[in-house]
């Protein structure tokens, strides 16, 4: 049997799986969610038993357990280590939901819900293309599994947990979904990710909430300083003005720059999509190039002060804000890190103090196109799409992978299927069937390209 006939003589068995993760709110950023991540955990490895790996098992961690899972083929067969995350980002705002985010739908070809592609609806993809190399007898390779409940809050504990487990995780390389391509008729694979750096920003003026008439104008307004700080960030002409930011930056080469030129971008329909009257960056580069090849800096949050209904006349003691920073390969998070919250310091008047807290941070990643195990991938995307796909620098960060290349010393493959109308991280988030299942069809077709 063909990987067609066995997805559609499988399919309502495959999306009661894929909704027996997703129905498990395993939210990482909320500490009362401990029990539901160990669940999920679990509920893993029974469907990877199911699906025929020689063992499958929780690990813990210095956070959230890790699943771990492996099937030995032979001694001389490459190993491919698939990795992937079970936990998801926070739901709300729930109100701006369609349907309850822990309760899967299909509605016009998609499923809808959080996980639904990032990155359970992803991840699941490899255990069924795996049970079905399992069960046709196809298998050419060894495969690992390594599924982790940390990634939405940058996977603190798992470079200790790789270190721990270096000699179980020993691969040929990693097999990651968890990123997208540039439209479902435009194939395409990740060869690169920003990295990142974030911060949190506390501005304190007096020692308690104040009011507005009686000490306005005496005392400064934390929120309109912390503003001020802010807005001295970047300039006009979108450039990150922080001293020293862009000495590492990598030079990408004209030949690379040309080849990106050839990425189909309609500027006009990326606007309409993202209700924007214009784009906005950093000046003399594309919106491709600003997104995939330089750094940005972002506020991802602001707030301080009365915030509900009606009026308040109050002088807040307190503003805060958190910052965000993706980065380009040769840039180290630590450095960046100290050289912003140094400059954001620098900036802020003697009428206010100023703390900047270092959160989490992650490198960039680059994968060269001349791989073995990126040709595999590449045939597979032009086997059942139709098309080479084109490489494409994403503008997004996967802590891990970097991390996978200094600990184990191997290259990861970013197989993604994925769309920009998926909205990950948002409400109503969402993954088209149709990718779900070409995406079984492509793993497949990338482990019979390694033994073609």
């Amino acid at each position: 049997m063909n990987i067609l006939d066995y997805i559609v003589q499988n399919r309502e068995r495959f999306y009661e799986e894929l909704y027996s993760l997703i129905r498990i709110p395993s939210v990482s950023a909320h500490s009362d969610r401990k029990e539901d991540m160990l669940r999920c955990a679990e509920r893993w490895t029974e469907l990877l038993r199911e699906a025929g790996v020689d063992r499958a098992e929780v690990l813990p961690s210095q956070g959230n357990p890790v699943v771990f899972a492996e099937k030995h083929v032979g001694e001389h067969l490459p190993t491919i280590l698939v990795y992937g995350h079970y936990d998801v980002m926070p739901a709300e705002p729930l109100e701006l939901w369609t349907s309850d985010p822990f309760e899967p739908e299909i509605r016009e070809g998609r499923f809808y819900a959080r996980g639904a592609n990032d990155d359970k609806g992803q991840s699941f993809m490899h255990a069924k293309a795996f049970e079905y190399l399992m069960n046709s007898g196809k298998l050419c390779a060894n495969v690992k599994f390594l599924i982790e409940g940390e990634e939405e809050i940058g996977s603190p504990n798992l470079e200790a947990f790789c270190r721990e487990h270096k000699e179980l995780l020993t691969c040929d390389t990693v097999l990651v979904s968890d990123t997208g391509m540039f439209a479902e008729d435009v194939p395409s694979i990740t060869t690169g990710l920003r990295g990142l750096a974030y911060w949190q920003i506390e501005v304190t003026s007096a020692s308690r909430d104040l009011h507005s008439g009686l000490f306005g104008g005496a005392v400064a307004n934390p929120i309109i300083e912390l503003s001020k700080i802010i807005a001295q960030l970047v300039d006009a002409d979108g450039r990150i003005t922080i001293p020293h930011f862009y000495d590492d930056v990598d030079t990408v080469s004209q030949e690379e720059k040309e080849l990106m030129a050839q990425i189909p971008f309609d500027e006009t329909e990326y606007k309409k999509s993202l209700g924007i009257k214009e784009v906005f960056g950093e000046k003399g580069y594309t919106t491709v190039e600003r997104t995939g090849i330089r750094p940005s800096l972002d506020v991802c949050g602001i707030w301080g002060g009365y915030t509900g209904e009606g009026s308040k006349t109050v002088l807040p003691s307190k503003a805060y804000a958190k910052l965000s920073a993706r980065l380009v390969p040769h840039q180290q998070y630590e450095k960046i890190a100290e050289l912003v919250a140094e400059h954001i310091k620098s900036l802020a008047p003697d009428s206010v103090d100023i703390r900047v807290d270092w959160l989490h941070g992650a490198e960039a990643y680059v994968c060269p196109i001349d791989l073995p195990m990126y040709r595999a991938a590449e045939k597979a995307y032009l086997q059942v799409y139709g098309k080479r796909p084109l490489p494409v620098r994403s503008g997004g960060s996967i802590g891990v992978v970097p991390v996978f290349e200094r600990v184990l010393g191997v290259k990861s493959i970013l197989m993604g299927f994925g769309l920009e109308s998926d909205a990950i991280h948002s409400p109503n988030e969402n993954f088209r069937v149709s990718q779900f299942e070409k995406g079984i069809q492509t793993i497949v077709a990338f482990y019979e390209a390694l033994n073609a």
